[in-house]
């Protein structure tokens, strides 16, 4: 896969950027009844796309392979969100869109950001050098906890 654009996000996005957020969880094998538990966290409204806070990697054809959402107030913050459309993982794409997000971090004044990995993406995050901080409950599924991490920005 060519290297892609990374862009910021726009609000008429919602609803396609959301399948590219389902597809990219499903691609683990969640069974269905777990999707649906997290579909309402999982789908995006127009406004989180507004405020130059979600970015998306595009192919050179102006389809989106990848989505990642910053949250919080500087200093410290949350990657909210980043994921990889299935036929785009392992090619670099989620790399791509890791560095921008942070480099978008550090523009506005972030110093740290922590978030909730799924346990699928542990590795993917520890080898953008994300460091391990405690668990977390899900938000969508009761009494399942999630690997917490760190990531500095200093």
């Amino acid at each position: 896969m060519a290297t892609p654009l990374i862009r910021p996000a726009r609000p008429a996005e919602a609803a396609g950027l959301t399948e590219l957020v389902l597809r990219s969880k499903a691609h683990w094998g969640y069974d269905q009844a777990f999707m649906d538990a997290c579909r309402a966290e999982l789908t995006l409204a127009p406004e989180q796309l507004t405020a130059d806070r979600a970015l998306v990697a595009e192919r050179a054809d102006g389809v989106p392979v990848g989505f990642a959402l910053l949250g919080g107030s500087a200093p410290e913050g949350e990657l909210d969100m980043l994921f990889v459309d299935p036929a785009a993982i392992g090619t670099g794409v989620g790399g791509r869109l890791y560095r921008a997000l942070l480099e978008l971090a550090r523009a506005e004044g972030f110093e740290r950001l922590s978030l909730d990995a799924d346990p699928y993406a542990v590795g993917f995050y520890a080898a953008m050098g994300a460091r391990p901080d405690g668990e977390s409950p899900s938000a969508s599924i009761p009494g399942r906890v999630l690997p917490r991490f760190a990531i500095e920005l200093g």
